[in-house]
């Protein structure tokens, strides 16, 4: 099972990840509280073990405002939210050789005036995101009212299960997908037995505070992970 503590805002924080068994540690430069600086994650990145991967958050429609940060930082994900854009993701990877690994998010509306039209509308993107070569991974998170990631929030993963089901379809090999969404130590394991995800994402759910990484939560939740992911086999 693939782990990703996001929303890491210094050195500790995202060496303590590393040190728990991460596989990945994650920097917000979307609109957040726990937003950071490009010369913030540069100087986190230059004290993290080369084989650890760097990924960047980012809710923006520039492909060029992406470019930049992962330049300057040396990040080797970008995490893209909002609607997917299979133009940016191209010219992203293109740009960076094919180098760059691109995880697009799509995002399953929890409070849906029609529940029909929005899971319909959530399958397409899947179905787009997954058939992308570009893209490396795609990961489910929860929105409301427009809003998405960083809510905190969890959804029926069952229900949302099925649906990457049929988008997947026969699609081979089997696309990664990774789980977000209002995950934390004490339900990372139903969650993962429900939807039986690629990986999984936290941030909030292993806080002290906003920015804040609690140890005792953070080496909980990885190992709860593992041990889910070891009993269906990822």
């Amino acid at each position: 099972m693939w782990v990703k503590i996001c929303a890491n805002t210094n050195l500790k924080d995202a060496l303590l990840a590393v040190e728990a068994g991460a596989d990945a540690v994650g920097f917000v430069f979307a609109p957040s509280k726990r937003r950071v600086t490009p010369e913030q994650v540069a100087d986190i990145v230059d004290g993290l073990p080369e084989d650890v991967e760097k990924v960047g958050v980012f809710h923006t429609s520039d492909p060029f405002e992406v470019e930049h940060f992962v330049a300057a930082t040396d990040l080797t994900i970008a995490q893209l939210h909002g609607a997917f854009d299979q133009e940016m993701v191209r010219l992203l990877s293109a740009e960076f050789g094919g180098e760059l690994k691109i995880i697009q998010t799509v995002a399953y509306e929890l409070n849906a005036q029609d529940r029909q039209a929005a899971d319909q509308r959530f399958e397409a993107m899947l179905t787009a995101a997954f058939a992308e070569p570009a893209v490396w991974a795609v990961l489910l998170d929860a929105a409301k009212s427009g809003v998405s990631g960083g809510l905190g929030v969890t959804y029926d993963w069952v229900h949302v299960a099925e649906i990457v089901q049929r988008a997947m379809g026969a699609r081979e090999p089997r696309p990664r997908v990774i789980l977000a969404g209002g995950l934390k130590p004490e339900n990372v394991a139903e969650a993962i037995a429900a939807l039986q995800p690629w990986g999984v994402d936290v941030a909030s759910g292993v806080e002290a505070s906003a920015g804040v990484k609690d140890p005792g939560r953070l080496k909980a939740f990885i190992a709860n992970a593992r041990a889910a992911g070891d009993k269906i086999g990822k």
